[in-house]
């Protein structure tokens, strides 16, 4: 299989005297103002020292969580990540939470950071309006998150027919190169564990992965909608049972003939909080107003004797909520297994990544994406927006 994916480069761009706008994914963990993992930061830095030495100007984007359109909340603000940038560039980088702000403090700094721009009315919806006003600024667009590739929005894509320029960053290009991998010469048995608390958007992921993989690993609220949907009470465990036609679909193989795994046993308790009154039973027994919170062992068991005899594995989500130590086992099992197989195994998603950090396993994965549902949908075979904007552009410059 040929790549289908060459974007135009940022090594090919004069970038002296030019104001550059650099898209990033910088929506990182956050709690109570610290940011917990910083890998998606960190990994933008090539990009960025090459952009800050070469440019005159460099304006930053990013989102950061699912605040309200059009409101701004605090929690959402980019300020720890503006902080933490500074930091490791050595570079004092202000936040500007308007453009009225962003033109009066460019004036003066060489970097500048954009307040959320989810909180900018228009951008999920790819306002022209809104794409416009950030092209304005800059001679140049370069669209470096990998990790919002999958979204059609104004700072991913609409920017990009306002621009003279546009181009993908070092992550952009990394990123791609590592899933192409997985595409273009994947070895058999190949794996995808699909887990987390996403479910819907996932969940229509896996109709096209059904026809790459040859398993299908489920857990969280995907595998518990999935098992709703075979008639088992998942009493108030996470499901979307709007989802559920779908999942039915999924599992009679309308999709594709992968083989889908279902864990057989749960961890059970009442909340997430809940660390006494926990139990482990098989699926089919999950007490009343209790909720699967992790795997359980015959799961475990079954998962990493399949797991073992992979050559190509993906991993997108955890199993369990991983960040509680009694409902850590399964996935951090699951993570030791994958490490200890010899498998290209390609992980990717924000609370995975995470969870490989918790359990100091980063150096055992092939190679970690900083994206979540964009890996997913690439691997699944979805043209990406992003992707096909730049491409498009390119088509465009080189007439």
């Amino acid at each position: 299989m040929q790549s289908n994916n060459k974007l135009p480069s940022l090594e090919n761009i004069n970038l002296s005297g030019k104001r550059v706008l650099v898209r990033l994914d910088l929506n990182v963990p956050i709690d109570d103002g610290e940011i917990v993992d910083e890998t998606r930061i960190t990994e933008t830095l090539k990009t960025l020292v090459y952009l800050i030495e070469k440019a005159e100007k460099v304006i930053i984007l990013s989102h950061l969580g699912r605040p309200t359109e059009g409101c701004y909340e605090e929690r959402y603000s980019l300020k720890p990540v503006a902080s933490r940038l500074s930091q490791l560039l050595n570079k004092s980088i202000p936040l500007a939470r308007s453009f009225d702000e962003l033109d009066i403090v460019l004036n003066n700094f060489d970097v500048v950071m954009f307040e959320n721009v989810r909180f900018q009315v228009g951008e999920t919806k790819n306002s022209s309006e809104l794409s416009s006003l950030y092209a304005k600024r800059v001679d140049l667009f370069v669209m470096d998150a990998f990790g919002a590739s999958h979204r059609e929005h104004a700072s991913t894509c609409g920017v990009i027919n306002f621009v003279d320029q546009a181009c993908a960053g070092y992550l952009m290009e990394k990123e791609i190169t590592a899933l192409e991998k997985v595409i273009c010469e994947p070895l058999s048995p190949i794996i995808a564990i699909v887990g987390g608390s996403k479910v819907s958007t996932k969940l229509e992921v896996l109709s096209n992965l059904m026809q790459h993989v040859d398993y299908l690993i489920l857990g969280g609220g995907i595998a518990n909608t999935l098992l709703l949907a075979k008639g088992i009470n998942m009493q108030a465990s996470l499901v979307e049972a709007s989802m559920l036609s779908f999942a039915l679909d999924l599992l009679e193989g309308k999709y594709g003939s992968a083989e889908i795994l279902l864990p057989d046993d749960a961890v059970c308790a009442n909340s997430f909080d809940d660390l006494i009154n926990i139990s482990e039973v098989p699926i089919g027994e999950i007490p009343e107003n209790s909720m699967m919170l992790d795997i359980g062992t015959l799961t475990t068991k079954v998962y990493r004797e399949v797991l073992i005899k992979a050559k190509t594995i993906i991993w997108n989500g955890p199993l369990g909520v991983f960040e509680k130590e009694p409902f850590s086992y399964g996935t951090k099992a699951i993570a030791e297994t994958i490490v200890a197989s010899d498998a290209y195994a390609l992980a990717g998603g924000g609370d995975t990544v995470a969870a490989i950090n918790q359990f100091g396993l980063a150096q055992g994965i092939s190679y970690i994406s900083t994206g979540g549902g964009a890996s997913l949908e690439f691997l699944g075979g979805k043209v990406l927006p992003a992707i096909e904007a730049l491409r498009k552009n390119l088509e465009v410059v080189t007439k």
